[in-house]
């Protein structure tokens, strides 16, 4: 939830940042980590001594304009604000990367708000590009733009 609270700030509605509780997400979580099928489908997790600091989920592009079996989406990709800009995010990124590999996609997808300047800057110097698609979806009850990027892989 914090990765959320200060990451969104000023970008999401106020009042959906301050109702995040953490009790919300438990089933979601619960129900992503007793699906994986590794290593086309899962999550990843980021530690520092000993403490989980940072998560990806990983799994076949949902996209319908994209081929499930050649492409890989990072569905959820969040690192806990107190070690941003300590190489955690990139070696939880780097690790997605390698899991794609391994699990034989081309290229994987993840999708970004629009006006979430810091992750577009983080995104583009690991290599991801803007593929040129959108989307707008509800995020608790708001209106949102996301912006798909796109890496190669291998």
């Amino acid at each position: 939830m914090l990765s959320w609270q200060v990451g969104y700030r000023g970008l999401l509605a106020q009042s959906l940042l301050d109702g995040l509780r953490p009790a919300q997400r438990v089933p979601r979580w619960t129900a992503a980590v007793r699906q994986a099928a590794w290593p086309a489908r899962g999550v990843l997790v980021a530690d520092d001594a000993g403490e989980v600091v940072g998560f990806a989920s990983l799994y076949p592009t949902e996209d319908l304009d994209q081929d499930p079996t050649g492409v890989g989406e990072v569905a959820s990709f969040y690192v806990l604000p107190a070690v941003w800009g300590r190489g955690v995010g990139g070696q939880l990124m780097a690790a997605a990367v390698r899991t794609f590999g391994v699990a034989g996609f081309a290229s994987a997808t993840l999708w970004v708000l629009e006006s979430n300047a810091r992750a577009s800057r983080f995104y583009s110097r690991l290599g991801w590009e803007p593929d040129g698609r959108t989307r707008d979806e509800r995020v608790g009850g708001f209106m949102v733009r996301d912006v798909r990027y796109r890496r190669t892989l291998g």
